[in-house]
């Protein structure tokens, strides 16, 4: 959904994020990753906090969009990470990104970016090397407890 950015204080682009935790049936929990478009990095389901919509509905709509994922999000961010966004032409803008935690209750067959995207669960050991923004890694280290 291309959404103009909301900027935030010291003009940071403002986005949300879902934290997409999936859980198998012997009780082990797994985050949810997608890559992006452009570089193909993994990371979370974010995008633009749009006006008059709750953060926590736009990272619920983002993980549906971007992976295919519906759930359970809660309505108050876990934290908060700061990256640097790849915009067309070359541009970039600073983005600071708010991240709600989404208990992953079921997956869509087909979904809006399934083409643009690879998927996988990764465990939570392991996951804070995988992403690529270095502060999304240290705000799952801290969360997360790994």
């Amino acid at each position: 959904m291309a959404v103009a950015p909301l900027r935030g204080p010291g003009g940071l682009g403002r986005q949300c994020a879902a934290l997409p935790i999936a859980r198998a049936s012997d009780g082990s929990r797994s985050i949810v990753l997608v890559t992006t478009r452009g570089r193909g990095v993994w990371t979370i389901p974010k995008g633009w906090v749009e006006y008059g919509v709750p953060a926590s509905e736009t990272a619920a709509t983002e993980a549906r969009e971007e992976a295919g994922l519906v759930g359970v999000v809660s309505g108050t961010p876990l934290g908060v990470y700061t990256y640097e966004k790849q915009l067309d032409g070359g541009r970039s803008i600073q983005c600071e990104v708010e991240v709600y935690e989404m208990q992953v209750t079921g997956r869509l067959e087909t979904w809006r970016e399934q083409a643009q995207r690879r998927i996988e669960e990764f465990p939570y050991g392991t996951v804070a090397d995988v992403v690529h923004e270095p502060d999304l890694a240290r705000l799952l280290r801290l969360v997360l407890q790994t």
